[in-house]
């Protein structure tokens, strides 16, 4: 019986057949008797409240007077069980030191709805989410199932608290114990560190004196061959990246975001002209009146998901907002309670753009847009016309092909017209556009121009040139030839939606006008995704609903406290770094300016294909970073330091893409994990250094788009960490990682003087708190500073642990407005700042909307040779090279489509909690029953799932309610480590819990392209995004 097999029925054993299973596995099947305390069944310790803990404080129901539980502290921080990032207060009992629960913070905008003024005494929050005056329903503020079970990462019988070196080969799951000061020696010195020859380490690789690559100088310094890698933005990211661009100087670093949401990133910020961090809108759920959910599931998926599931159910239960959920599953955003107002329309996966182009055909061709809204071509018209926002939708577009800026806009310099120090030929003056009159105009001098524009435009010669025409269009012009390229009847072919039912949703979504939204997100991850959800994202600036109440809104932003600051510069140090070079990713780099591409040139050959693929739209990407590296392209990498970065598990096909180069060490000389698992990926360093978990650490966390008021979540160890510590008697972390590395290669911006302050002076970075106290110095002193902390605030907040740290760190006129910070778990704008005048946000969105964005229409697919679409088009899925998908893997061979959707219960890093194992132990896969009756399977039948890359077996939920051809895998289990393989560390076993393993994960059915020449997995063509969505599958039935 294979692995995944064995893991499947595991999970099988905890719904049907847990008699059978009770020999070998009687601990979990008594918890799930009896409970995770074994306590079920028996008498409770209280009629009422049962073996509830005591109550962390009271308040007398007619005096109000609050007292506190003595022998707990409840403490305001941020949750981790998920990437919203929550805030939360988190009962401790003084005592054990060890975390209750975990509750909602009043005080925070993800949390509660609305949310706390900050100025509001602590004692009064409390009071608030009490009985006391019938406050604590109307002010409840929560936390999910899975906040809570998250503290159980804690105490896990599978973490990690000592540094590991590994024994044997990579990944055979052998270690011993290390010292930390030994561990940072290795890896800084290097040497024969595991009896398999000269391992470079990281003093050798800091070399900024000779290039990596001789031959093409463009790729940078050697020290560019350290890669730094990480699962997301947790808060702490800031010291990484000050260690790795600024202090050490790599080029090189990636997180989880090109495996996860990146496609969909960049496809808004197409739409939003940020190429640079890719900004992107959320619905105003307490105000929207219709919506459209197209590859997400507020109450399932999307961030901030807690605050969006408690916003939806709201409005749906008071009747206020009508949407429609356009997925391959049926999710639990959809609900029949709601009648017509909620709706599901299955879609075939990885075909958004076939929806997307319809539905905008459908707009322009009825005219059911905006149209005084796309009129407005510039700021000027909009602050005449009291908006909030405008777009490029009458902006002329340079259509001739021999022009020299073919498709760039045509601006006043092209016209001769010369102003101040501006040079022809600028991007940076004002561009022209036809006004009502017909009369070519700048765009500041028009409050309203001609939407759709075409014809020739006459460039005066200068006294010894003639005068010459160029053929321009307007960006919506350009928008409505690109719908029109298809049929809406055969978009709706390709997308499996039938084309009343495309009209029908056009009607309504056009009937709410202004108030119409889309939302979008993590299923952009096909082979379509990037003008997916470029489309998509159009459909709300067709609307006008940007930036207005019950629209798509961009958020108030965080308070960034490690830039520079009002009392700390964290963003300069003396002798800072600025990386330079190519990421190894090939992103953020033009091919064409490369030298592989100017010796094809001067050879006289087509430079095109690219050995690989550039993207220099795109960020630097982990789903090409590894693969290429380990490849050699463009460049090797020596050592990699991932902090709780899981790829292998991560991206679709990477495994078997990359692991025998991963495991040789003659294609990576150097592998470090900092974390405190062992996960799929990090199976395989050389080197672990435990790392802090949830409630242990310092850091800062913002806010994501659609929340509308500004905030930062502020975090610090409201408990010890429970890992070794260093000599010096700090908890061993990524933090201690990094300065003790930084200051044992002499590098800048750690150990003494490595902070600037205001005063003049420079300020010590040994431990953490003296990187991230400062920056909550900053942050409490913006703006308006925060008022100092009280005795009564100290008192109801928890603080008292941290008032040490804030002693020995910051001088006395900081603390007390540092403290009043963390006394309510950040720093957070009011609720009355979320709304501006007449239907306006607070913050809006200042740039233009493209309809057509230049930056992407003049960019070059260096594969093909061809130019990118400025607009949005249909795409069908395609490999690197233009081949389509079914051209290689056809209908007939492979007839099914995977596609993944998030769990609102696991995620890939809580498979390890046992509570939430006992709430969803494993993950049957979502079969349509027309599809299961052609393979002859039936409901909960054994299923083998095989793709390209790999296959599966399964468990068949089979019903109506997924696509036709489609397959659906809930993302999170399927897991061959956190806790489910066993290790050896000093010889004796550590971890290996079947049960953990239970499941299968999508990726393992991901491929690599078969038309790349570098190995790399398939991956979206503008942004290089993994490729899960869609991937084609063929099912069939397992006996017994």
């Amino acid at each position: 019986m294979d692995n995944s097999r064995r893991r499947l029925l595991k999970g099988a054993a905890a719904t049907g057949g847990a008699a059978a299973f009770a020999v070998g596995y009687s601990g979990p099947l008594v918890k799930m008797a009896k409970g995770v305390s074994g306590s079920a069944g028996e008498k409770p310790n209280h009629p009422i409240h049962g073996n509830s803990l005591a109550p962390e404080y009271s308040v007398d129901l007619e005096s109000g007077e609050l007292t506190l539980n003595p022998d707990q502290r409840t403490a305001f921080t941020v949750c981790y069980g998920c990437t919203t990032k929550c805030g939360v207060r988190v009962r401790v009992d003084n005592n054990s030191d060890e975390v209750l629960r975990t509750i909602g913070n009043p005080y925070h905008p993800l949390s509660s709805e609305p949310h706390l003024p900050m100025r509001t005494p602590v004692i009064e929050a409390l009071k608030n989410v009490s009985a006391y005056q019938d406050q604590g329903l109307a002010g409840r503020s929560t936390a999910c199932a899975r906040g809570n079970a998250m503290i159980g990462q804690i105490t896990s019988p599978h973490r990690v608290k000592h540094c590991l070196k590994r024994v044997g080969e990579r990944g055979e799951r052998r270690w011993e114990r290390i010292s930390f000061e030994t561990l940072i020696e290795e890896i800084c010195e290097g040497g024969d560190l595991f009896g398999e020859g000269q391992v470079d380490g990281l003093r050798a690789i800091h070399n900024h004196d000779e290039p990596v690559d001789a031959a093409n100088p463009e790729y940078g310094p050697k020290a560019n061959q350290l890669l730094l890698m990480e699962a997301t933005d947790y808060g702490r990211s800031a010291l990484l990246k000050r260690f790795g661009f600024n202090a050490f100087g790599t080029r090189n670093y990636g997180h989880h975001g090109s495996y996860c949401g990146l496609a969909f990133r960049m496809g808004s910020g197409a739409l939003m002209d940020d190429m640079a961090k890719f900004a992107h809108v959320k619905p105003d759920y307490t105000r929207a009146k219709f919506a459209l959910f197209i590859g997400t599931a507020p109450s399932q998926a999307g961030n901030p998901f807690k605050r969006q599931g408690r916003l939806l159910a709201e409005a749906r239960s008071k009747g206020t907002l009508d949407y429609v959920v356009i997925d391959p599953g049926l999710n639990a955003s959809a609900s029949h309670s709601a009648g017509d107002r909620s709706r599901w329309v299955p879609i075939r996966p990885s075909s958004d753009t076939a929806f997307a182009m319809a539905m905008i055909q459908w707009l322009i061709a009825h005219e059911a847009y905006a149209a005084d809204y796309l009129a407005m071509p510039s700021p000027e018209a909009v602050d005449a016309a009291g908006e909030n926002g405008h777009t490029n939708a009458t902006h002329l577009v340079i259509e001739s092909k021999d022009h020299p800026r073919f498709g760039h806009f045509l601006r006043r310099s092209d016209m001769g017209e010369l102003e101040g120090s501006i040079a022809a030929g600028s991007d940076a003056d004002d561009v022209m556009v036809v006004d009502s009159n017909g009369a070519l105009k700048p765009s500041r001098d028009v409050r309203k121009a001609e939407l759709f524009v075409e014809r020739e435009v006459v460039i005066p010669g200068s006294g010894e040139t003639p005068d010459s025409t160029v053929r321009v269009k307007s960006s919506l012009t350009k928008l409505r030839e690109t719908a029109n390229e298809h049929s809406l009847e055969d978009y709706a072919e390709h997308c499996g939606i039938d084309p009343r039912m495309i009209k029908h949703i056009a009607e309504r979504f056009a009937a709410y006008g202004r108030d119409a939204v889309v939302d979008t997100h993590g299923g952009m991850m096909s082979a379509t995704g990037f003008y997916g959800a470029y489309g998509l994202m159009m459909l709300n600036l067709l609307a006008g609903s940007f930036n207005r109440q019950g629209g798509a809104a961009l958020g108030g932003g965080k308070f960034n406290g490690t830039g520079k600051g009002p009392r700390y510069d964290l963003a300069d140090f003396p002798g800072k770094r600025g990386p330079k070079g190519v990421f190894v990713s090939r992103t953020r780099f033009a091919y064409e300016d490369t030298a592989e591409y100017q010796r094809k040139v001067d050879a006289g050959k087509n430079p095109y294909p690219a050995k690989a693929p550039w993207r220099p739209l795109a960020p630097p990407i982990l789903t090409e970073q590894l693969a290429s590296a380990l490849d050699g392209y463009p460049y090797p990498i020596k050592a990699v330091i991932g902090c709780m970065a899981n790829p292998l598990y991560g991206q679709a096909g990477l495994y078997k893409t990359i692991i025998d180069k991963l495991k040789d060490p003659k294609h990576l000389g150097l592998y470090v994990a900092i974390d405190g698992f062992i996960n799929e990926t990090n199976r395989f360093a050389d080197y672990i250094v435990p790392d802090s978990v949830m409630y242990e650490v310092w850091g800062f966390t913002g806010a994501w788009s659609g929340t509308l008021t500004k905030m930062t979540t502020a975090c610090w160890p409201i408990i010890e960490p429970r890992q070794d510590k260093t000599a010096d008697g700090e908890p061993i972390s990524m933090e201690s990682f990094f300065i003790a590395t930084a200051k044992r290669l002499g590098l800048p911006g750690f150990g003494d003087d490595a902070i600037p302050g205001a005063d003049g002076k420079l300020y010590p970075l040994h431990r953490a708190e003296d990187f991230f106290l400062r920056a909550a110095a900053n942050i409490a002193h913006m703006d308006e500073p925060l008022p100092e902390i009280n005795t009564s605030d100290a008192l109801h907040s928890g603080i008292e642990p941290l008032l040490p740290h804030l002693t020995r760190t910051l001088p006395a006129n900081e603390r007390g407005r540092v403290a009043y910070l963390y006394a309510r778990g950040g720093r957070f704008e009011d609720h009355s700042a979320a709304l501006g005048e007449g239907k306006k946000l607070g913050h809006a969105w200042s740039r233009a909307l493209c309809v057509y964005n230049p930056q992407v229409g003049t960019t070059i697919n260096s594969q093909t040779g061809e130019r990118l679409s400025g607009t949005p088009c249909f795409q069908a899925p395609r490999f690197a090279d233009g081949t389509p998908m079914r051209d290689i893997y056809t209908e007939e061979e492979w007839p099914l489509l995977a596609f993944s959707y998030k769990s609102n219960v696991m995620n890939s890093y809580a498979i390890g909690l046992e509570r939430l194992r006992m709430i969803k132990p494993y993950n049957p896969v979502l079969m349509h029953t027309e599809d299961a009756a052609r393979v002859g399977v039936k409901h909960g039948d054994t299923v083998r799932i095989e793709s390209p890359g790999g296959e599966v077996l399964a468990l068949a939920l089979v019903s109506n309610g997924v696509m036709k051809g489609a397959l659906g895998i809930e993302h999170s289990f399927g897991h061959t480590e956190l806790g489910a393989s066993e290790h050896l560390i000093d010889g004796q076993p550590f971890a290996g819990n079947d049960w953990v393993g239970a499941g299968v994960n999508i990726n393992d059915l991901g491929f690599a392209d078969p038309t790349r020449k570098v190995a790399g997995t398939w991956l979206e063509g503008v942004s290089g995004a993994s490729v899960r969505q869609g991937l084609p599958i063929r099912v069939s039935f397992v006996e017994g």
